[in-house]
């Protein structure tokens, strides 16, 4: 939740970044790279939510024992993860208005000027959060509790961003990075999101020169379906390993470092 100015600041400079990026990609007054840059801004924030922010609400529900509490719990697990679900949905939800009305006002983007359009831009954009936040909380229930993994974790996060073409045309790229970047999720929602932004003439920039509204829809529901079958399962087993004793250590590591 946003509980401080701060963190208003943090929220917000997301969707600010993205539109500072589609400002400098198109400078020279380019319309096409400012509706992919935008269109890009818009997946990376759909991905970016589920497996980094996801995983660090794990870590702070582990350390501050909410996880702890919810170990006996009959399906709470599954209600947790709803519940993330939800909650990132609706901050999605937010910063995608915020990249669409920046956009449109501050760059001169086109929004999508057909009901089929908006339609699609809103299931690839359920269906891409279904199919990552889950995976962000298998993710977070794997990692060590360090924040210092989240760091490293990070790193091949954005080298999948740059592999998927979110900001550049994947067919540009080589072979086996498009190959790589088909089967993750963040590729296949770009995708689906540049169909719902650019004109159906720029379907000759994706690799197959089609939307592939089909394989978008099959791909990230596989994922979703994999996400939802495995983070409780997960999260139930990162559960059942916590104890007050560790939540207790851990507490007092963290009291160390503040002292110091």
């Amino acid at each position: 939740m946003l509980r401080s100015r701060k963190d208003i600041y943090a929220y917000l400079s997301t969707p600010l970044l993205f539109l500072a990026v589609s400002f400098w990609l198109s400078r020279d007054g380019d319309d096409a790279m400012r509706q992919l840059s935008l269109a890009g801004g818009i997946g990376s924030t759909i991905f970016m939510s589920g497996l980094l922010t996801v995983p660090q609400f794990l870590f702070g529900d582990r350390e501050d024992g909410t996880l702890l509490r919810l170990r006996g719990v009959p399906g709470a697990m599954t209600a947790y993860l709803t519940g993330k679900v939800f909650f990132v949905l609706v901050n999605i939800a937010v910063s995608i208005a915020l990249l669409l009305l920046g956009g449109r006002v501050l760059l001169g983007a086109a929004l999508p000027d057909t009901p089929q359009r908006w339609l699609t831009l809103v299931w690839v954009v359920a269906l891409g959060i279904v199919a990552v936040v889950p995976v962000g909380a298998a993710v977070g229930a794997l990692l060590p509790v360090a924040r210092e993994a989240l760091g490293l974790y990070m790193l091949p996060m954005m080298g999948l961003m740059i592999a998927s073409g979110t900001f550049s045309q994947l067919r540009n790229l080589p072979e086996w990075m498009q190959n790589l970047a088909s089967f993750f999720p963040l590729r296949w929602i770009a995708q689906g999101v540049r169909s719902a932004l650019l004109p159906d003439s720029a379907r000759v920039m994706e690799v197959s020169g089609a939307w592939q509204h089909a394989t978008v829809a099959g791909v990230l529901g596989l994922w979703a379906i994999a996400g939802l079958v495995l983070a409780p399962r997960l999260l139930q087993r990162m559960a059942r390993r916590e104890s007050g004793s560790r939540l207790s250590e851990r507490e007092q590591r963290r009291m160390a470092k503040t002292a110091y």
